[in-house]
């Protein structure tokens, strides 16, 4: 049988909520296809070759230029890192700033993939409770107090402030600015993964947690995974200068370079032809629709002991099921009715969750929306009957 060329796997007959993916219909083929021959015409062979550790100085410049339209200012270029993406940064990060045994501080519920990838390292992972606001910060006060009196090594905290995974969750900006003077008070490094800030659709995300300690000992995980294609493996990593030389000196970039040296001249080229703005429109547009079907679908199939709050962006719906039920033993007869999610224990690290479910809205059709969310309907009904 022949190897897969994707991830993404869809199972006939089954409404697929599991996968946070974006449609296909939505990446920007053809104009990735002209920025690619852009990139060659203006930076020929140098864009083939071995790239620069800290990644090509024209991307760079490129998404400093996004954050000054976005956020107001143009934050200085040695504080920026070129990444394959999100997970190769926290991979990296892991490498350079923990050693096995260290604690991470991680949200209660939190992205289940950074948490295996710390895992994978030898890290001990502790959760932080969080509400419809996002993270308690004074949660991570005593907790750090309590872990450094046992001798803990509190390597970092890891949080995803702006339309969690999975919650959709936003942390307002009375608890951003108080995480940021927790971390200078405590020298405490803190990720802080922004993987979906450009996905808002009703009103801007307030501004990143880093913007309210630039220099200091906030790490800003930035990707194009979500914004414009996941095959480019690509993001970048903001942070303060000594962090990013100590990352550029480490034996991953030593070796070979810049990752994605070429993905990031194409992303650059992008930007230089004036696309990216208007492509994240379409992305906000189309996104909006299908969080507004979907929600309005679960408004209409769910039973009113189901509970949600609705995403202002991102890619995700958070479900609480009544307390009864368990989203993973309740998953088999879920496919079996023709509908799939991720149960809600995958997104807590020590353990909860067992009644929350996380569907994506980013892939499916509106009508395969409404679809997934009657058979769930349906279900919660049977089984809560």
């Amino acid at each position: 049988m022949a190897l897969p060329d994707i991830q993404l796997s869809l199972r006939p007959g089954i409404v697929e909520f599991g996968w946070g993916h974006p449609d296909a219909a939505l990446l920007p083929t053809a104009d990735l296809a002209r920025a690619a021959t852009y990139a060659l015409e203006t930076a020929g062979a140098e864009a083939l070759a071995y790239g620069a550790e800290q990644g090509p100085g024209r991307l760079i410049e490129a998404i400093r230029q996004r954050l000054a339209q976005t956020e107001g200012d143009v934050p200085p270029e040695d504080h920026f890192l070129i990444s394959g993406g999100i997970s190769q940064a926290l991979e990296m990060l892991c490498v350079q700033l923990t050693r096995p045994g260290d604690v991470v501080l991680v949200g209660e519920p939190s992205y289940h993939l950074a948490q295996k990838i710390f895992r994978d390292h030898g890290l001990q992972l502790v959760g932080v409770p969080s509400d419809a606001q996002g993270l308690h910060v004074e949660a991570i006060d005593a907790l750090l107090t309590m872990l450094r009196r046992r001798g803990e090594r509190v390597a970092l905290v890891y949080h995803v402030p702006t339309f969690n995974n999975p919650s959709g969750a936003t942390l307002t900006p009375d608890r951003r600015y108080a995480l940021a003077a927790l971390a200078r008070r405590e020298g405490l490094l803190m990720i802080e993964d922004d993987a979906y800030a450009e996905l808002w659709y009703d009103a801007p995300p307030p501004p990143p947690v880093y913007n309210f300690a630039p220099g200091g000992p906030i790490i800003r995980l930035g990707s194009f995974a979500k914004s414009l294609a996941p095959g480019l493996r690509l993001g970048w990593v903001q942070a303060d200068p000594q962090i990013v030389q100590r990352c550029v000196a480490g034996g991953l970039l030593d070796s070979g370079g810049g990752v994605n040296h070429f993905t990031a001249h194409v992303a650059a080229a992008f930007f230089e032809l004036d696309l990216y703005a208007a492509h994240v429109q379409r992305l906000r547009a189309a996104y909006g629709e299908r969080r507004n079907v979907l929600l309005a679908a679960l408004a209409r199939y769910l039973p009113p002991t189901c509970q949600w709050q609705p995403a202002l962006g991102g890619f995700f719906i958070w479900i609480r099921l009544p307390e009864q039920l368990d989203t993973a033993k309740l998953l088999p007869a879920a496919e079996a009715a023709g509908v799939a999610y991720l149960p809600g224990a995958r997104f807590f690290p020590a353990g909860g969750g067992h009644n929350y479910l996380r569907l994506s809205f980013s892939l499916l059709p509106p009508d395969e929306l409404e679809l997934g969310a009657r058979r769930l309907g349906d279900l919660v009904r049977r089984e809560y009957s």
